[in-house]
């Protein structure tokens, strides 16, 4: 079989000839002679087959001429230039970044175009006096970069960027380093003259460049610390906090009263490190979004007709201003945006993406509809019921399930430790000033200050933050893209995993097809290839695929009845391949779900000459290494299945997953949210594996929420994570990695505290110099980021292997 010259899939249907080369359609052959006539052929020699077969429907953007549409998605419109960027899935590898930046070369009104491939976007400058906004869009698409757009693009606001964190770094940096060169002569006890007589110069900058460390580089911390005291929490920033407040007293009294030149190195030190540490942890993936809702999945238009002097008009407007009782038109594979009424026409909708059920559901006139689903089949047409904003989907949506903070309820280890450890340094504190009040009350004040300075768990705040933060850049390599750091702390305390099954256990580009029946005549195989081949329903052509294409017969006569079934004849033999009640003609939907063995399945059935000979049944394809990951999992984990699906797979799902394996299935949206609410009552930590907007509520309600996706760019529901769909076998050592992770931090702590009886030995006896702190402070948060690093890069093999 010959692949195609541009996008490197078979040719299935057809093989078309041009210049010496074979094409697996007209679209893809007339992108090579787009690129070939503008001398821009190099594209193929970046990478072989690079395209992306493109499918064109110019009708599909009429909406952009709609004027208040284009103004939303311009970014500029002056004196004859616009700016407009949009989102490119199918951008993938160098060819496509070469291509879309020499778009001008295609069209000479394209000014100019960049491309941010991280987050899969194109922004183009171009001349609206040769160039429209809809003719620019069907040029991507015609040469295989179909933009995705939304009505998330309608409502889109403007994103600032929040550089504060990085501003308070610099300031503690730039403090830290003046400050440690200014304390040079005193670390040594330097008595040169000159140095002595300016000492007190360099003492009082050093006081200045202190005051924006505390006041502004530090000053998160003192607000979280009173935050705390006010909740009544002791978390980590109160004893930093303390700490910071301490150092700056003790060390402005002394310059003030000229006994010394005070811990201000080791003040500017610690914030510096302590921001360096968050500003590490705060690092994501910035180019994927874990928030997206069904506004990134809704169309930005549609289809209103209505009538104007008997004459009935088509009109492309924004989906927000169709009202109840407006009339609108949905297409093939368009999305219907509101609950509405079916008027006219066959509806064939697929749910999956809000209930979970994979069959497609048969509507007939003056059914109901609901938002969400897709059409699959011709033209109908619908009669709004509500406004989208008050739709089943966004109603949904607009569960409060939504709204919570899930680290609002998550206390993490470093804050567990913390009031363990500020209740200590208090204790250790206090105690050692009444000791020296009775002994030396001359040395009270200093051992007292002394030893809330040195115990300043520095050390033990940047565990966390750089072991979290190495892990998750190891995630990240390895296709699992984590929200922030702290998921990693709630993925080790899980104990009960629920997944989905359509689309997360299984693969939906792959089905198990078997024949049951009287066995075909090679001339029934042939008629039946032909047929099918001519067909463009999804079961049609998988069924194809399986199919030998090397003899086949073109049928003489062919007729699709939509909903039903093909027929089909070549010479004496006639065909009818649909559902088992059309072969038998009562008429009935073509993939309708047939109880077979009390088995609930897809079938596809086949008479000959009015004879019936048998069905092919499809079953799901289950995703590989998933009965080797559940076997991993279970024991310590308690696993579920959540489905929307029917029980039809129950029996064959048994003979994969571990014997203990709950399944549920014909669960509903708010059926699966319910059921994470209840396991969590029970006391459970739960983490939800789901794929699809059904998944939603019960993604953002469990402890972790992680969406397998086969494009981690393309629409997925709010989560905690997104692993590709190629590592889901990879999931149980995710999980270990993220227990070893904690142990790690664990091990931190224990060498943090090591650092602070050393420190508290000094600060005791009353024996602490500014040069003890200066040395022991930085050493042992530079000793935790070493080691914290160099473990999870030993733990990170097993994920690489």
């Amino acid at each position: 079989m010959k692949s195609c010259f541009h996008c490197g899939e078979d040719c299935l249907e057809e093989i078309i000839n041009y210049d010496g080369k074979s094409f697996c359609c007209s679209g893809c052959r007339t992108v090579y002679e787009i690129l070939n006539s503008n001398d821009l052929s190099y594209y193929y020699d970046l990478e072989k087959t690079p395209g992306i077969s493109p499918k064109i429907n110019e009708g599909k953007y009429d909406y952009l001429e709609n004027t208040e549409i284009i103004e939303k998605l311009l970014e500029f419109d002056h004196d004859g230039t616009q700016i407009a960027s949009f989102t490119i899935p199918s951008i993938h590898c160098s060819s496509c970044i070469w291509i879309l930046e020499n778009l001008n070369k295609l069209h000479k009104g394209i000014k100019s175009s960049q491309v941010d491939f991280p987050k899969k976007k194109i922004r183009l400058s171009f001349s609206s006096e040769e160039l429209n906004l809809k003719n620019l869009v069907l040029l991507l698409v015609r040469i295989g970069y179909e933009p995705n757009i939304s009505l998330d693009n309608y409502e889109k606001k403007d994103s600032n960027i929040d550089r504060s964190l990085i501003y308070k770094l610099g300031v503690a940096g730039f403090a830290f380093g003046n400050i440690m060169f200014l304390s040079f002569p005193e670390y040594f006890e330097i008595n040169e003259f000159w140095l002595e007589k300016f000492k007190h110069l360099f003492r009082w900058l050093m006081f200045t460049f202190s005051l924006p460390v505390v006041f502004y580089s530090g000053k998160d911390y003192f607000i979280s610390a009173y935050k705390g005291l006010r909740a009544g929490i002791l978390n980590i920033d109160v004893p930093i906090a303390l700490g910071i407040t301490v150092l700056f007293l003790r060390s402005t009294a002394e310059i003030v009263l000229d006994l010394g030149t005070g811990f201000f190195d080791s003040l500017s030190g610690l914030v510096f490190f302590l921001l360096l540490g968050k500003f590490f942890q705060q690092k994501t993936y910035s180019f994927l979004s874990f928030e997206r809702d069904y506004k990134s999945y809704f169309p930005i238009a549609v289809t209103r007709i209505h009538t104007v002097n008997g004459e009935t008009i088509e009109e492309q407007v924004q989906v927000y201003k169709i009202q109840k009782g407006d009339r609108i038109i949905i297409r093939n594979e368009e999305l219907i945006p509101m609950d509405a009424i079916l008027i006219k026409g066959k509806a064939k909708i697929d749910y999956s993406f809000v209930t979970g059920e994979a069959e497609p559901v048969s509507k007939s006139s003056g059914e109901k509809v609901f938002a969400g689903g897709r059409q699959q089949g011709g033209i109908i047409e619908l009669e709004a019921l509500k406004p989208v904003k008050q739709s089943y989907l966004t109603e949904l949506w607009s569960d409060e399930v939504f709204k919570k903070d899930k680290n609002s309820a998550f206390q993490n280890l470093t804050n567990q430790i913390s009031r363990r450890f500020t209740y200590a340094v208090l204790s250790i504190a206090v105690l050692s000033a009444i000791f020296w009040i009775f002994y030396d009350p001359s040395k009270a004040w200093n051992v007292f200050t002394a030893v809330l300075i040195i115990a300043c768990p520095c050390a033990i705040a940047l565990a966390a933050p750089f072991t979290l933060g190495n892990i998750l850049r190891i995630f990240g390599k390895n296709k699992l893209y984590l929200k922030d750091a702290n998921v990693i702390e709630q993925i080790a305390q899980i104990d009960t995993v629920v997944f989905d099954k359509t689309g997360t256990i299984t693969e939906n580009d792959r089905s198990r097809i078997e024949y049951e029946g009287v066995k075909l005549t090679e001339v029934e195989k042939q008629l039946l290839g032909g047929s099918l081949r001519a067909s463009n329903h999804p079961l049609s052509r998988s069924l194809y695929e399986i199919l030998d294409k090397n003899n086949i017969s073109t049928p003489e006569h062919f007729m699709e009845h939509t909903g039903m079934g093909l027929e089909t004849s070549y010479k004496d033999l006639n065909l009818k391949i649909g559902s088992k009640a059309f072969t038998s003609d009562t008429g009935s939907s073509f993939t309708e779900v047939q109880v077979m063995d009390k088995k609930a399945r897809t079938t596809v059935h086949i008479s000959s000459n009015n004879q019936y000979k048998g069905c092919f049944s499809f079953h799901n394809s289950y995703r590989d290494g998933l009965s080797e990951l559940f076997q991993e999992l279970d024991g310590d984990k308690e696993l579920i299945i959540l489905s929307g699906d029917n029980d039809g797979e129950r029996s064959r799902l048994s003979q994969i997953v571990p014997e203990a394996t709950r399944m549920l299935f014909n669960q509903r949206p708010g059926n699966k949210l319910q059921f994470i609410k209840d396991l969590q009552k029970s006391g459970a930590k739960v983490m939800m594996v789901g794929d699809g907007l059904n998944d939603a509520g019960a993604l953002a309600q469990s402890d972790v929420g992680i969406v397998i996706s086969e494009d981690v760019n393309v629409f997925s529901p709010a989560c905690d994570g997104i692993l590709d769909a190629k590592r889901f076998r990879e999931l149980g050592n995710f999980f270990d990695l993220s227990g070893k992770a904690i142990s790690v931090i664990k091990f931190s702590f224990l060498l943090s505290l090591f650092y602070n009886i050393i420190g508290l030995g000094f600060a005791v006896s009353g024996n602490l110099m500014p040069v003890v702190a200066a040395i022991l402070m930085p050493l042992s948060s530079i000793s935790i980021v070493v080691f914290t690093t160099l473990a999870t890069q030993i733990l990170s093999k097993k994920l690489k292997k």
